[in-house]
């Protein structure tokens, strides 16, 4: 199998049982996504969607938060994962929205990672979600997941990502990496991939090698 009929195989299969992909996590804005996916880091969606209503009823725009305090923040999103350095990141990331930005998330790559706590993935969810920009974000799942079945074989996101982006036509990109996040999250699961529940297996890599060798 080559690797244009393993991503056409995979892709189409998704586009035909999966066409609608969107993010779980809860949000009504771009600022509103931006504090939703600092708080994701090592932390789950549901868990996120649960501690973001009071934080948004707090502080329902920048320019709310950023004159609020680190602890405030703190109070509100204490049952999170690294509460203390999330709470300083959205301190300081809606300081400079308000300073820089005039309040409004900005529409561009390299400008969002100038925020505090937005790395290239947060960048890259804000600019394929919120903007519906052509973006593939790779978390653990996108990583591990694209591996597994082998579209891509390599060793950081980065590679992951520039992989991706190679291979995936500019319109599908952003559907893309959310059918990767929920199939890794439900089906190809990290310790057991629930092999016997997944439609891609006739493509995949991992299957073919180690389950139906």
């Amino acid at each position: 199998m080559t690797i244009k009929e393993r991503y056409n195989g995979i892709l189409g299969w998704f586009a035909e049982h999966r066409g609608i992909a969107e993010t779980e996590l809860q949000y009504r804005n771009p600022y509103e996504l931006i504090v939703a996916v600092i708080l994701s880091a090592q932390c789950t969606d549901k868990r996120v969607n649960m501690t973001t209503p009071a934080i948004f009823e707090r502080f329902p725009d920048p320019a709310a938060m950023a004159a609020g305090s680190m602890e405030e923040i703190y109070q509100l999103i204490k049952s999170i994962s690294y509460p203390n350095n999330k709470a300083k990141h959205l301190h300081e990331m809606a300081r400079k929205l308000v300073t820089d930005f005039q309040g409004e998330v900005p529409e561009d790559f390299d400008l969002l990672q100038t925020l505090p706590g937005v790395g290239r993935k947060t960048a890259n969810v804000i600019m394929a979600v919120a903007f519906r920009k052509p973006a593939m974000p790779v978390d653990t799942h996108v990583f591990r997941v694209t591996n597994r079945i082998g579209l891509v074989n390599t060793k950081t996101p980065l590679e992951t990502e520039k992989q991706l982006v190679k291979h995936i036509p500019a319109e599908i990109l952003s559907t893309a990496h959310h059918w990767f996040i929920l199939h890794g999250r439900y089906v190809c699961t990290a310790r057991k991939p629930k092999c016997e529940e997944c439609g891609i297996c006739g493509w995949c890599k991992f299957f073919k090698e180690n389950i139906n060798g």
